[in-house]
C-alpha cells in the first residue's frame, strides 16, 4: 500500500512513503525497545530519520540513568542532535514505538522535526492525538508536526503489554 505525506518542511517534502519504509523503520524502533526491556525499562525505542539515514537512536533509560526524562524519544533526539552538531532537526522523521508524551512532544516541537511516526497510542498520556493533541493540530505552536500512528501498532502494543504483564505478577500481594 502507497500513501502520501505531505511535510511541511524538509528535503521529503510531497515525497511518497510506503508503508513497507515505515514498517521497517518501526522494526528497528522495537529492536530498539527490546534493548529498554533487557534493561528493566518500559519497553520503548525511538530513531530519527533524514534522508533515509538514522542519525538518532534512543531507547527508555530514565531507571538506569536516573533521569525523568530520558525517554526514547528524547534520547534520540540528544543522539541526533550531537551527530548532526546542531539542536535543530528540519527534514527529520522520529519513529516510537509508543506515542509520545507531552515531554517529549515539546521537545520534538522545538527540534523542528517533520514528521512522526508511532506505534501504539498512548490512552494515559499520549501527546499525539490520544490523550492531548500537541503535534499534528496545536495552532499555537509556530511549528507543526505530521503525524502517522498505528504502524505496527499490534507488535508495539504487544511488547508494552507482556512487560506490564511480568511485572503486575512479580509485585509481591
Amino acid at each position: 500500500m502507497l500513501y502520501f505525506v505531505y511535510l511541511i518542511q524538509g528535503e521529503r517534502e510531497g515525497e511518497y512513503v510506503t508503508d513497507s519504509e515505515d514498517e521497517a523503520y518501526m522494526q528497528q524502533a522495537l529492536l530498539l525497545a527490546r534493548k529498554a526491556e533487557s534493561a528493566g525499562e518500559v519497553p520503548v525505542g525511538a530513531l530519527l530519520v533524514r534522508g533515509g539515514e538514522v542519525i538518532g537512536e534512543g531507547w527508555n533509560r530514565p531507571i538506569g540513568q536516573h533521569d525523568p526524562t530520558a525517554h526514547a524519544e528524547i534520547m534520540a533526539l540528544r543522539d541526533a542532535a550531537a551527530r548532526e552538531h546542531n539542536y535543530r532537526l528540519p527534514g527529520s522523521t522520529l519513529y516510537t514505538t509508543l506515542e509520545p508524551c507531552c515531554m517529549c512532544a515539546g521537545a520534538i516541537v522545538h527540534a523542528r522535526v517533520a514528521r512522526v511516526v508511532f506505534g501504539a497510542s498512548d490512552e494515559k498520556g499520549g501527546a499525539a492525538g490520544s490523550v492531548f493533541d500537541l503535534l499534528p493540530s496545536d495552532r499555537r505552536f509556530n511549528h507543526r508536526v505530521e503525524v502517522t500512528a498505528g504502524v505496527m501498532a499490534q507488535e508495539c502494543g504487544d511488547l508494552l503489554r507482556a512487560f506490564f504483564r511480568v511485572r503486575r505478577k512479580s509485585r509481591p500481594s
